[in-house]
């Protein structure tokens, strides 16, 4: 049991000492709830209270902060300390933090050196069992396509400081620029002023929700691109993001929606296409069979000329198209269309004049 900072200790097996079960038992006890009442340790256990306090004792010398509240109300608290002491894991409690290890890569935070530095030392630690299952599971983690540019560990934990003590955050952001030029500041040097609520990973990037005080408005910033100023602002009294669901709020805010997560154009379609080829390029919207080669659809997108451009790649024939403004963005659709294929009627051929 006792062992450098960070031992993962299995449970010995039946041949194992009497008292060293007996504190590998109190130890567990004390990490899966946060307060122990003396008299219900003492029932779990089934030893006196003197074999009790000797056994607190035992693991306050290997390092584990553990508070006893005295009176008839007293108990056992498993404090956090200054050092990590050696930690007590289940069979499964270990598989779990090694596969979480494995799959931090699609987090979007930079920590993971830190993280396969992490694994090694877990699977090191193991019982050969327990490695075993380890080394057999193949995972591997495959970040969201698209830029990757990992959020740093630093900035994360500052701005959750800070949604923690409620202070405001004062920050420069930098918005995507051309090819082969750097990000510019969308502030013109002037850094933001937002009330942070809440700190969101999606889609392996991490998202800052706020109240921007300056344009009086919520605002969604990639944490990546945002450089902390210091000091922070001043205290303010939280608001509750639109909806109360900010896992909606954001979704929504992805779909261009003002008010949740759901598409501000939202239209319907017939395809000349069998339902079961518009099914798995339909996302969230519905598909109804109307027949072996017909399908109804009904999609959302952040704009009307978007809807036609998604119906359109189906490569067939549309009908029965409501409303009237996205049969309105059919028309601007072909129009852009025309011109593109350098055709000035149906008869002509690209090129000709």
């Amino acid at each position: 049991m006792a062992g450098s900072c960070g031992t993962i200790d299995a449970v010995p097996t039946t041949s194992a000492p009497t008292a060293s079960r007996r504190l590998l038992s109190l130890l567990s006890l004390l990490q899966a709830r946060r307060e122990w009442p003396g008299p219900a340790l003492l029932e779990r256990l089934g030893v006196s209270e003197r074999t009790l306090r000797r056994d607190i004792d035992r693991l306050r010398e290997l390092g584990y902060p553990i508070r006893a509240a005295r009176g008839p109300h007293g108990g056992y608290r498993l404090d956090a300390g200054a050092q990590l002491p050696p930690l007590l894991f289940d069979d499964d409690q270990a598989v779990a933090v090694a596969v979480a290890l494995r799959s931090v890569a699609v987090t979007g935070a930079g920590v993971q050196d830190a993280a396969a530095q992490a694994l090694q030392t877990v699977r090191h630690l193991m019982p050969a069992r327990l490695r075993a299952r380890v080394d057999t599971l193949e995972l591997t983690a495959v970040p969201a396509a698209g830029e990757q540019a990992a959020a740093d560990p630093a900035v994360l934990y500052a701005v959750s400081a800070a949604i923690r003590a409620r202070e405001g955050l004062r920050f420069d952001y930098a918005s995507p620029a051309p090819v082969g030029q750097a990000g510019t500041d969308t502030t013109d040097g002037r850094p933001r002023h937002l009330q942070p609520h809440h700190l969101v990973a999606r889609g392996g990037r991490w998202y800052l929700v706020g109240w921007d005080t300056r344009r009086g408005d919520w605002r969604v910033y990639r944490v990546d691109r945002i450089g902390l100023r210091t000091p922070n602002g001043p205290r303010f009294a939280p608001r509750q993001v639109p909806g109360g669901d900010v896992a909606a709020f954001l979704a929504g805010r992805f779909k261009g929606s003002e008010t949740g997560d759901k598409w501000p154009c939202l239209g319907t379609a017939v395809l000349h296409c069998p339902a079961a080829q518009v099914v798995p390029f339909t996302a969230d919207g519905a598909v109804e069979m109307l027949g072996a080669e017909r399908s109804r659809v009904v999609l959302g997108a952040w704009s009307w000329p978007a809807l036609a451009a998604t119906l359109a790649r189906f490569d067939a024939d549309i009908d029965d198209v409501e409303p009237a403004d996205l049969r309105q963005a059919f028309a601007d659709l072909a129009r852009r269309a025309t011109r593109a294929s350098g055709r000035r009627d149906s008869g002509q051929r690209p090129g000709q004049r």
